[in-house]
Parts: C-alpha cells; sequence; structure tokens
C-alpha cells in the first residue's frame, strides 16, 4: 500500500495550496482530483480578484491557478487526475479509482477540499436541454471555448450570476435578462453595475415560472412574487431564449468527510451540511482536514489562505515544524483572511439589513433594486469627484475587502487606507496623469477617467472594456448610462492596451458635456 505525509482530495485553489504549503516544509504529498485537469474553478474565472496583495488581487483566476500548479510541481507534488476518491476511512485510508482500478492509499494526514455542487431549482421544462447551471457555461466557455447559447437568461444575482452574466456577454452570447426572487441584487453592487451597463435589465422579486421547448429549451417565462414567494397572477413575462443559466447558489460536497465519522453539522451560514473544524481546518477526527467550500462556502481567495492553513498545521502534526513555528505562521494566514471576511458581505453579515456604509454614506436603493447606482445618488459616494482636467470617478459604493486602486496609481491620488473595506476616495492635493493603471486594476471594472469639459463642449471618458472586437479610433456609437439605456452619441477618441493593463483595454470616448458623469459604456453602431 502507497504511503504518503499528506493526502489531498481535490487540486482546486484550497488543495493545491494546502500541497504547496506541506510541500515546503518537507512533507510527501499526493493530490487526487476526479477531473481530467487540476486547479478546480480557477481555471473558469476569467475575472480579476478583489482583496490586496497577499489575495493574489487584480490577478485573473487562470493565472492563479497556473501559479499554484507551477509552485506545485517545483515542490514535487504528486498530483493525480481522473481520480475519484470513493472512499475515507477513519484511519486515514482512502480509497481512489483511477482508471478500471480501485487502489488503496494511506495517509499520516488527510485533506478533503472537494469544494461544492452547485443548486437546481425545478420548473416545467427544467429537464430540457437548454437548462444549465452558471458553473457548467463558465466551463463551456472557458475550459473548452463552446458557447451555451445565443439568448440566454440567468436566474440568481449573487456573484456567481452577475460574473457568468457578464462572461456570457463576453463570450458572445445575449443575456436578456437577469430575475432573481430575491428583492435585492446579491453580489458585488460593482459587478452588477457592469453587468446593467450593457442593457442588461434586472427583475427582482421575480422567478422562472416555465420554459418552453419540445425537444430543447425555446423560451421562458418569469413572474414576480410576493412576500411568501408565491407567483402574482398578472406579473408573467416571456422571452425568447435558447438557454436558461441558473446561479442559485452552492452546496458543498463534503460526503467524504461524513463518511470518515467527522463530526458534522447542518449550518446555514456556510451554506449546508459541513464538517466541524477547529482554526486550523483540523476536524473531530485528528488529522483530517477540511478547507475551502467543502468546509463553507467563501470566495476563492478565502479557500487558498484556508489551505495554507491547513498545510502549516498538518506539517505541525507530523512535527516537520514546531507548534510555535505553526501558530506563528497561521497567525500571519488568519490576518490575511480576516481582511477577506470583512464589510458588508463578511460571513457574518449574511441576512443582515444594511442600510448605510461603514462611513455612514447611505446605500443606493437602485443599486440593490435595479443593479445600478442612479444619477442622483452617486454623488455621495467618496469616489465620486469634480475638477479640471482628467481626473478618476471611482463608482465603488459599498464595502468590499478590495485595495489594488490604491497600490495603483503612482501619484497616490487614491486612498482606501489600512481598512480594506473602506471606500476609496480621490486625494484633491494630488494631480492624475491620466495614466490609467487605476481603471485597469480595478476588479470591479468601477474606475472611469473623466474630463468633464474639453473646452469644445464635449467631455471625454475613459472606460474599461474586455470585449471583442474592440473598437477602434474614430468609430462612432452610443454612450449608454450606468442603467444600459442609450443617453447620447459617443466616439472613441482613443484605445490604450498595454500589457500592464493586463486585457483591461482602455477605450476613451468623446461626448456632449453634459453627459461626462452620465456616460459610461460605449456601443459601437453596426
Amino acid at each position: 500500500m502507497k504511503r504518503y505525509d499528506m493526502i489531498v482530495v481535490g487540486a482546486g485553489p484550497a488543495g493545491l495550496s494546502a500541497a504547496i504549503e506541506a510541500a515546503r516544509r518537507g512533507l510527501r504529498v499526493v493530490v487526487y482530483d476526479e477531473n481530467e485537469k487540476p486547479g478546480g474553478q480557477l481555471f473558469k474565472q476569467i475575472h480579476k480578484f478583489f482583496g490586496s496583495k497577499e489575495h493574489k488581487a487584480k490577478i485573473r483566476g487562470f493565472k492563479i491557478g497556473e501559479e499554484l500548479l507551477s509552485e506545485a510541481a517545483a515542490l514535487g507534488v504528486e498530483v493525480v487526475l481522473n481520480a475519484i476518491v470513493i472512499g475515507l476511512f477513519r484511519e486515514k485510508e482512502i480509497t481512489v479509482k483511477i482508471g478500471e482500478s480501485v487502489e488503496h492509499i494511506k495517509g499520516d494526514t488527510v485533506l478533503i477540499a472537494t469544494g461544492a455542487s452547485e443548486n437546481m431549482v425545478t420548473f416545467p421544462g427544467w429537464t430540457l436541454p437548454g437548462v444549465i447551471g452558471a458553473g457548467a457555461a463558465q466551463t463551456m466557455m472557458n475550459l473548452h471555448g463552446i458557447l451555451p447559447g445565443q439568448r440566454v437568461l440567468m436566474l440568481g444575482s449573487g456573484n456567481v450570476g452577475l460574473v457568468v452574466s457578464f462572461q456570457l456577454m463576453q463570450a458572445g452570447c445575449e443575456v436578456v435578462a437577469l430575475a432573481d426572487a430575491a428583492p435585492r441584487v446579491g453580489g458585488y453592487g460593482v459587478h452588477a453595475s457592469k453587468v446593467a451597463r450593457c442593457g442588461v435589465p434586472f427583475y427582482l422579486s421575480h422567478t422562472i415560472i416555465s420554459a418552453d421547448g419540445d425537444d430543447h429549451v425555446t423560451g421562458v417565462t418569469i413572474g414576480e412574487v410576493d412576500k411568501s414567494w408565491k407567483i402574482i397572477p398578472g406579473t408573467e413575462k416571456h422571452f425568447d431564449v435558447d438557454t436558461i443559466c441558473l446561479a442559485v447558489g452552492l452546496s458543498p460536497m463534503s460526503k467524504l468527510c461524513d463518511m470518515a465519522g467527522c463530526e458534522m453539522e447542518d449550518n446555514p451560514a456556510k451554506a449546508g451540511f459541513v464538517p466541524k473544524t477547529d482554526k486550523f481546518g483540523e476536524t473531530s477526527v485528528a488529522g483530517i482536514y477540511a478547507a475551502g467550500d467543502v468546509s463553507g462556502i467563501e470566495e476563492a481567495s478565502s479557500a487558498m489562505i484556508e489551505g495554507r492553513i491547513a498545510g502549516i498545521a498538518a506539517a505541525a502534526r507530523l512535527g516537520f515544524i514546531t507548534v510555535e513555528e505553526r501558530d506563528d505562521e497561521a497567525a500571519k494566514q488568519e490576518a490575511a483572511l480576516d481582511g477577506l471576511r470583512k464589510g458588508m458581505f463578511a460571513p457574518g453579515m449574511r441576512g443582515k439589513a444594511i442600510s448605510e456604509t461603514e462611513e455612514g454614506v447611505p446605500l443606493s436603493q437602485s443599486l440593490l433594486n435595479h443593479g445600478f447606482v442612479a444619477d442622483d445618488e452617486i454623488e455621495r459616494f467618496p469616489g465620486v469627484t469634480h475638477s479640471k482636467g482628467i481626473h478618476p470617478v471611482i463608482e465603488c459604493t459599498q464595502n468590499i475587502p478590495c485595495n489594488p486602486c490604491q497600490d495603483a496609481c503612482p501619484k497616490h491620488c487614491i486612498r482606501v487606507g489600512s481598512n480594506i473595506t473602506a471606500l476609496p476616495s480621490i486625494d484633491p492635493e494630488v494631480k492624475c496623469t491620466g495614466c490609467g493603471m487605476c481603471v485597469a486594476s480595478c476588479s470591479g471594472q468601477a474606475i472611469f477617467l473623466v474630463n468633464e469639459d474639453c473646452g469644445d463642449g464635449t467631455a471625454e471618458v475613459t472606460l474599461p472594456y474586455e470585449f471583442l472586437p474592440l473598437p477602434q479610433k474614430g468609430d462612432k456609437g452610443t454612450a449608454l448610462s450606468r442603467s444600459g439605456e442609450a443617453v447620447c452619441s459617443a466616439e472613441v477618441v482613443g484605445v490604450r492596451s498595454t500589457k500592464a493593463f493586463d486585457h483591461t483595454n482602455l477605450l476613451t470616448m468623446k461626448v456632449p458635456a453634459e453627459f461626462a458623469m452620465k456616460a459610461r459604456f460605449f456601443r459601437r453602431e453596426d
């Protein structure tokens, strides 16, 4: 029987991070994953991460995946793919199916990092081809280069629904609407805003009534729900679509933990049935750890840190480092994790009604109810300022853990401070050079450079642009508002694309001066 110092089940962000930390301290580590490619969800994630430098902020998910795999390989971590772990026992022995054979492997420690599975909802027609999970859509687009469909309705306004809606449009799909039974947008406002300004309407307090089609989806009907989640008669709305995408939450895949006899709990705050763990991720069974979504649904950044902590703890359990070294190194990781667990989207804030930011600024009700900040609300936020010449306008209106803009500005005219969830503000004493690094670095695409008066009755707005084909200088089209409505004609006067921007192009459009603070997206004339 093969034996390893540490067995990791799951080659996603948590599993790979744990393997790296353990191997760095001398453990012999093997990672098993049921998929044909390692990296878990990271290689589906083409957007830039939030957080700060230690959280790998402003780096795209698939790049983080590449970095982790490279680091694991350099440390001698053995990664076995197409390997389904079908059993885990209290003695830290696993059974794994590889090809047609079943092997028994013994570990001195085991980490379960199996992630989560997508939730589904049922409605007439939900089994038709064309009804898919948002994760499946990401897999089709970002791993296999296949369009899930042409016209898509998205159900779910959490971060997954918002991010995948944007990526569907990047891939060339038309997102006809985004619906959610909840009365408010569930994900980050910056994610919702970048979807809304592309012209996607939000239908909150709406759910799917039925899907049309005989052998595939040809349409969908949604309806408004009351406070009891019942459809309100007469509110039905029909859309011609060929794809219905469901982003209605995730459930931890914790079956192996339960099989091993770990103490479990049904914890709504962690999105389901999860193992009880200590601060190092160790379960009630000594030497068996859990990290990432299997122990509670959070972002991939949190999963990586949880994995690192578990890897460090496993090294201490086996004597590769001292308990004092474990405590010191884990404390550094916990500090980084604590930073991600602050703000209005922190795990402890789930279900709580929030009416204002940490700074006391009233939240945008339009953002919560419609997906975009209204014109009469935007001026209240500290990042929205006015000055002569080019200056940044930061439309970040919620306390989320993110600060790349502060580090990106070479002149340090953007301030977030030591509190990573603080709303960014502008230092009025510092002159903006118009370099655009803040625009490109913003993970939420919420920063614009604006020259409100070019001296000829026009204004220039520089915005982040990540669609193909890329407009060219001289292209004419329409400027869209934060809500996605056409507000005026526009002309592209510049497009900047450099390696430092990491595929976020900076598009500058000229608009009438009165629309300088309203025009936020460019749609080219066909």
